[in-house]
């Protein structure tokens, strides 16, 4: 008699000819690999309510649900294998400390040179002056090109080290020069006057949702390289969901009218990853709690997926 039984959650459909995304993760084992991944499930830091802590491992999941072959290009990445550095543990109460743990985890991670390239999964945007602090205390002069409907330059006095100001603390504490940030997509009727002059007086590259409308995202994340590329060690990207309009994105916290598409969103990660430079991504602002079918999570894992394709596109 035949035994059709599984272990529990395996029992799924399965067609010899299809690899899926998330097979091509891999415990972190000492091999050295092209790409790596790591989680940092923080959120208490969040201006607004906030579930982004469970994101990393929505990421994941949504990996899942797709194929690694790449009809546009004829080619499939089943090939590749990706480092999974699990998830950076975070302290329960302690925000700066967690924040702490995230800029010692990605050094030791560097430091060991087992990867080439990183994706650091958020969490809310706090993740992203610590990943920024372990990146300049390693390389150097960084570069950051920034995908948001915010400039994330608050003022720390009313609200400490929340996700509203990574790219603030990584001006004031000298990780990040003003000049490095170019920030793309960012949105009307979501910022402050005085924050937009800050970005002026320190010399911040700002492409509106205007701008993107206007000279379309690839030509806007081309102006930003070249902006960058001989004045920086490392480009990295900072990727906010909520760049995208509310239709794409459900899963944001801070989601609104007017934001890219998710097909301009994946064109500019595309675009960009395709520069040498490029070495280095992280993925914000998903609260899989409020989300809807994962939708915000799957456009995510399609940012991955696109950085994937422009490295290696003809």
């Amino acid at each position: 008699m035949a035994d059709h039984l599984k272990p529990a959650g395996q029992a799924k459909f399965k067609d010899q000819h299809v690899t899926k995304f998330d097979e091509l993760l891999i415990e972190a084992d000492g091999q050295h690999r092209r790409y790596g991944l790591v989680g940092a499930p923080l959120s208490k830091p969040s201006i607004s309510h906030s579930g982004a802590a469970f994101a990393p491992g929505a990421i994941r999941q949504a990996m899942s649900s797709y194929s690694t072959y790449s009809n546009g290009l004829g080619i499939d990445f089943n090939h590749e294998q990706v480092t999974d550095f699990g998830d950076i543990n975070m302290h329960p109460t302690d925000i700066p400390g967690s924040q702490d743990r995230i800029t010692e985890s990605i050094k030791t991670i560097l430091n060991r040179q087992e990867v080439d390239e990183l994706f650091l999964l958020g969490g809310d945007h706090s993740v992203t002056y610590p990943s920024l602090k372990a990146y300049q205390q390693q390389v150097g002069t960084i570069g950051v090109i920034q995908f948001d409907a915010h400039h994330d330059l608050r003022n720390l006095q009313d609200g400490g080290p929340t996700n509203g100001t990574p790219f603030r603390r990584a001006i004031e504490d000298q990780v990040l020069r003003g000049d490095h940030l170019v920030q793309i997509g960012i949105h009307d009727f979501t910022n402050a006057a005085a924050y937009d002059q800050f970005a002026k007086d320190h010399g911040v590259t700002v492409f509106t949702m205007d701008d993107v409308k206007d000279q379309g995202v690839e030509a806007l994340v081309d102006q930003a390289i070249q902006h960058l590329i001989d004045q920086v060690n490392l480009i990295y990207l900072s990727v906010d969901m909520d760049v995208l309009d509310q239709a794409y994105a459900p899963g944001c916290p801070a989601i609104g009218p007017g934001g890219m598409t998710s097909h301009d969103l994946l064109t500019g990660v595309e675009r960009a990853s395709a520069f040498e430079a490029v070495k280095a991504v992280d993925i914000v602002e998903i609260d899989p709690t409020i989300d809807f079918r994962n939708m915000t999570s799957r456009v995510a894992a399609h940012v991955i997926f696109s950085y994937w394709k422009g490295k290696i596109k003809p």
